[in-house]
């Protein structure tokens, strides 16, 4: 037994040996291909870009934005030189064989192709190929050198300054779409960010409204390595470009598939049309669906100071307010006032028809589903102060002494501006999303002086004090939380999808969104939600 034993020992230590030895090699290996093969491909990326400005700006010169001109013989002509130059510009960065698989369609058979996933800027290959338009923010056309090459391709340009221009982004896209293909196709990517490519998040309904055919795009990396994904929460644009250029070979997969129509009924819900194009790219993908968004991702991996435990339920929460419209474009107002409305019921419980009235919304099912989130006790009534601080995490995840003072000040005391524990407990487990929090701890230690209450001042001093009190006041006292990977203090093994260390290859794309598993169980109550368990990946 024994001598089993010290073999299974010295097994372990062999291993271990030749991990490290194959780290060894390739951060030895990424230390010569950054002296050497990165700067020239570097240079060479740029010299190709700049070799391609001056066609760019020739075939630009007097062209109209708002009609398409006969494609004559010497536009023709510039737009296959641009296309060799920009293969060119990719071959030196490592994608030496670009695999293509399908047949792209017509313009006038499908006038919008929609790609994914989306994971990285190296993303822009596909465009490249094709010069199919894209839709891009305004300021990117002031660019100097590559605004000229972007308005080369068309783009719709979107404005974040223009209250309106997300609809006028829409209107383009589905005049265009509808001229029968005198406009280049637009190639869309409806995930709307960039996710680590292990499922599919939920399509925008952007590239759906028109109501026309598209042509579903898959694209793949099958790399050993991955330096592709860059994602919001992951290594940054230049080490992402680094890594990637010191690699010898970079693979690169992008896959026609055949032209989806829209039934009438998709025609009239752009939300269903999208969900079926995407359950076909999911399947020719291999990777599972989910009816999350990069909102609720965001939402969940917040770095406020009181994060949230992966078995929240204001995922769902968060999923039924956009639904219902209920996300405003001024939340700090909107919150403000929703809170001096809480603060005058005094913790009166409000029916389902009170709780529409409060917001001004008709009874519907999706309501009724938002009432059950927070109908803890199965009465049929709740307290509404609950659903405000639901909807402040919800708005601004990163706020969290924002929405700690809302939430203080629609339970205190007109007395002395205190809160007991036991409000203290409502108000923080609601703000967590979860069914039962003991906050004993937190709160005797807030009240060093005994008297049963505690002041927004007096948690908010704690809290400067201990930044770190959501890990030693909620989670250590709180086993059933359970804190996601990227958001441990220590990252273990289990966490190197948020480190990505180079040299480390992983069986898995290496970094940034999750994918959640999620069950349609029964909700009832706030804190008993319907997704099972987040696996980050």
């Amino acid at each position: 037994m024994e001598n089993r034993t010290c073999q299974i020992k010295r097994y372990i230590l062999g291993i271990n040996k030749l991990l490290h030895l194959i780290v060894y090699f390739s951060f030895l290996q990424l230390a010569v291909m950054t002296v050497t093969l990165f700067p020239i491909r570097l240079l060479m990326a740029a010299f190709m870009m700049l070799l391609a400005w001056p066609f760019a700006f020739l075939a630009t010169v007097g062209r109209s934005e708002d009609s398409v001109e006969p494609q004559c013989f010497w536009r023709r002509l510039v737009d296959i030189i641009l296309k060799i130059i920009m293969r060119v510009m990719w071959f030196a960065g490592g994608f030496h064989w670009i695999s293509v698989k399908g047949q792209r369609a017509l313009p006038s058979e499908a006038s919008i192709l929609t790609l994914a996933p989306h994971s990285s800027y190296f993303d822009a290959i596909p465009v490249t190929m094709t010069m199919s338009s894209i839709v891009m923010k305004a300021e990117s056309k002031d660019l100097l050198l590559w605004g000229t090459l972007i308005k080369f391709i068309r783009p719709v340009f979107v404005s974040r300054s223009d209250q309106n221009s997300r609809k006028m982004t829409v209107e383009e896209i589905k005049r265009r779409a509808q001229s029968g293909g005198e406009w280049p196709q637009i190639m869309i990517f409806p995930e709307g960010t960039c996710t680590n490519r292990s499922c599919l998040i939920t399509f925008k309904p952007g590239a759906f409204i028109p109501g026309v055919p598209v042509q579903p795009v898959v694209i793949r990396y099958p790399n050993k390595l991955d330096t592709i994904t860059w994602t919001w929460q992951g290594p940054g644009a230049f080490k992402i470009l680094w890594l990637t250029l010191c690699q010898l070979h970079n693979e690169f997969e992008i896959e026609f598939l055949p032209i989806y129509t829209p039934s009438e009924e998709e025609k009239k819900n752009p939300l269903l049309f999208a969900v079926n194009v995407r359950r076909i790219m999911a399947k020719a993908l291999g990777v599972p669906i989910t009816d999350y968004s990069f909102e609720d991702c965001q939402l969940a991996m917040a770095e406020g100071q009181l994060r949230l435990p992966v078995d929240t339920c204001l995922l769902e929460f968060a999923k039924l307010v956009r639904r219902l419209g209920l996300k405003s474009k001024n939340p700090e107002k909107d919150l403000l006032e929703y809170g001096t409305r809480a603060m005058k019921l005094e913790g009166q419980k409000q029916s389902l028809e009170d709780f529409a009235q409060f917001l001004d919304l008709p009874v519907s099912d999706m309501l009724r589903d938002m009432f059950a989130l927070f109908d803890e006790h199965e009465d049929n009534r709740i307290d509404v102060r609950e659903y405000v601080i639901a909807l402040s995490v919800a708005c601004r995840p990163a706020k969290t002494m924002d929405t700690l003072k809302l939430a203080f000040k629609m339970f205190e005391s007109d007395n002395d501006g205190a809160i007991t524990e036991a409000e203290l407990a409502v108000i923080l487990k609601t703000a967590l999303g979860v069914s039962r929090l003991s906050v004993s701890r937190l709160f005797s230690s807030i009240d060093s002086k005994d008297t049963g209450k505690v002041t927004y001042d007096m948690f908010k001093r704690f809290v400067e004090e201990n930044p770190e009190f959501d890990e030693e006041y909620l989670y250590v006292v709180n086993p059933q939380l359970q804190r996601g990977p990227c958001h441990q203090k220590k990252p273990s093994l289990s966490s190197l999808a948020c480190l990505n260390l180079p040299g480390i290859a992983t069986t898995k794309p290496a970094n940034g969104i999750f994918c959640p598993d999620f069950s349609d169980g029964k909700t009832d109550g706030l804190h008993k939600n319907r997704i099972k368990r987040f696996i980050l990946i």
